[in-house]
C-alpha cells in the first residue's frame, strides 16, 4: 500500500522514488508525491525524512529531519 498524505484542502497525495541519471552520469534518487499511485510507489517516508506541506499551494513534499 502506497504512503499517502492528506493536505489541510482535503487533496491526497501518494507517495514516489524514482532512480534517474544526472547529466554529469551520477545516479541518483528522487522523491515525489502524486495524486495517484504509479509503478514507482513507496510504503513509507524514507528514514531521516518527514512530510512538510508547503504554504501557498499545499503539496506535500520531504524535508530532511
Amino acid at each position: 500500500m502506497a504512503y499517502s498524505y492528506t493536505n489541510k484542502k482535503g487533496d491526497t497525495y501518494y507517495l514516489h522514488r524514482k532512480e534517474v541519471t544526472l547529466r554529469g552520469g551520477r545516479n541518483q534518487t528522487i522523491y515525489y508525491f502524486a495524486r495517484d499511485v504509479r509503478n514507482e510507489a513507496i510504503d513509507d517516508v524514507p528514514a531521516g525524512y518527514k512530510v512538510v506541506e508547503t504554504e501557498r499551494t499545499g503539496m506535500p513534499v520531504l524535508k530532511k529531519s
